[in-house]
């Protein structure tokens, strides 16, 4: 019953928080003004993720009030994802050092697999493996890849908000196939703050997340996905199926800009979506086209995971096989003078 009114509350919080952010943003010229490494055209307001972050801690915090049996996730998530906020808010406004940003995204991943427990036994091919320490250290990392690849994919209009969004609700929907919805809370709320904001963020966007609210939704989509983790181990492989997008389009580019020695930290526009969006003009067609392949492409391959006894690892590399297709389709990591050749 709780949660009935939580979610409209929380999406209507984020609605209006974010209409605030932006006439804050106008008034201080905290803009987003385009250059040569942008996917956008007009001047826009930025750091409306804040709103997002806001209406997530305050739901969270709720819960902590109210009584809640996941105490020690709700301090992992919200103690993570308010210090990667708060780095990302500082970083729009300013700017921060690489290595200094890098290292308070690794506290926080370290804060949020202490509270969480580290990662749990993994089933990998009907074999459970437990890393142990190592399998802490490999989940820190994978922390912070995904908060900052977070980042890196919110480069236009509305693609990080549907991705979050898609992903959310997909989760909350095999939990509760698999008899464990109870836990729907966190993603369902995380998804009714994201959608407040995406109100102003459709294409074409009124503002834009900034730094505040990538990082903040990446980490914590990261924390739910170890959560479910530990509640049954297929249900991590289906995390990490649902944020295939994500995951393949950042982790690709990535590999491709190191051997060809680029500076991975600078800013660039070489992701697969980037190329897409410019391709095609607009970046509605690119934002609706994520949509459709997290519920029409990924969500069935999870589902056969946790209903049909797909092996996690083997849907993993069914899902992202068309993945990686588009990606090299789009030359994803290729210098834009290159593409266009």
């Amino acid at each position: 019953m709780i949660l009935l009114w939580s979610i409209p509350v929380v999406l209507m919080l984020s609605l209006l928080m974010t209409a605030g952010l932006r006439r804050y943003a106008l008034e201080r010229s905290v803009i987003d003004v385009p250059n040569a490494r942008s996917s956008h055209t007009v001047p826009t307001p930025r750091g409306g993720g804040v709103a997002i972050v806001l209406a997530f801690l305050l739901a969270i915090t709720g819960f902590m009030l109210g009584g809640t049996s996941q105490i020690d996730v709700l301090v992992a998530l919200g103690g993570g994802g308010a210090l990667i906020a708060i780095i990302g808010f500082m970083d729009d406004h300013g700017h921060i050092a690489a290595r200094w940003r890098l290292l308070g995204h690794f506290i926080a991943a370290g804060w949020m697999l202490a509270w969480m427990g580290g990662l749990p036994p993994l089933t990998l091919l009907d074999w459970q493996v437990d890393l142990g320490w190592l399998g802490g250290l490999l989940a820190i990392v994978y922390l912070v890849w995904l908060l900052n690849l977070y980042n890196f994919m919110d480069g236009i209009d509305g693609i990080a908000s549907v991705e979050a969004i898609t992903t959310c609700l997909s989760a909350a929907l095999l939990y509760t196939l698999v008899g464990l919805g109870s836990y729907v809370a966190l993603p369902l709320l995380l998804a009714a703050a994201v959608a407040g904001f995406l109100f102003w963020n459709f294409p074409p966007a009124k503002i834009f997340m900034g730094d505040a609210g990538s990082g903040f939704l990446g980490i914590v989509l990261g924390g739910l996905s170890l959560q479910a983790a530990w509640l049954s181990p297929p249900l991590f492989w289906c995390w990490l199926i649902l944020l295939g997008v994500f995951i393949v389009d950042a982790t690709y580019t990535l590999i491709r800009r190191l051997l060809r020695g680029d500076k991975v930290y600078e800013a660039h526009r070489s992701h697969a979506y980037q190329f897409a969006s410019r391709e095609y003009g607009r970046h509605l067609p690119v934002t609706l086209a994520v949509v459709g392949l997290n519920l029409c492409w990924l969500l069935p391959i999870a589902f056969c995971v946790v209903q049909f006894g797909l092996d996690g690892a083997l849907g993993l590399v069914i899902a992202y096989i068309p993945l990686i297709a588009l990606a090299v389709r789009y030359r994803a990591g290729t210098l834009e003078e290159q593409h266009q050749g």
